[in-house]
């Protein structure tokens, strides 16, 4: 009786404990926030994620100085994302991290976590949210 008991505790435990992503199928890169608006999506280190207007569905249209200015969420060359979590490959051959096929961007105007001076630049920038 004893060992089905602390199986249940641990299970509970665990489930409890377990990280904020968003649906339960973000890749370790990306998480969720609170902020007073409801939930944004971050990157490993809290920093605000944003995605671009100009992007097209699976593919990233931020090189170059945008690239610069907007770092893209970069994800390893072997990443596979799941649901709504995807990799795209930029122009250059490396992969990117996208949210229901756009693609992620910080800001480096961003300097704290919970930032989110990005959201609204230049009318095409927008705080990507779950």
């Amino acid at each position: 009786m004893f060992k089905p008991t602390v199986f249940a505790v641990i299970a509970a435990t665990s489930i409890a404990a377990g990280p904020a992503y968003a649906g339960g199928h973000a890749p370790a890169a990306i998480h969720t926030m609170d902020v007073s608006s409801g939930q944004i999506l971050t990157d490993a280190k809290g920093m605000s994620l944003y995605t671009f207007d100009k992007d097209a569905n699976g593919v990233s249209n931020c090189n170059g100085g945008c690239a610069a200015k907007w770092p893209p969420l970069m994800a390893a060359a072997d990443a596979s994302g799941k649901k709504e979590y995807g990799v795209i490959t930029r122009a250059d051959g490396t992969k990117q991290w996208a949210y229901n096929g756009a693609p992620l961007y910080t800001w480096v105007g961003d300097s704290s976590v919970g930032d989110m001076t990005g959201d609204g630049v230049k009318g095409v920038w927008h705080i990507a949210k779950p």
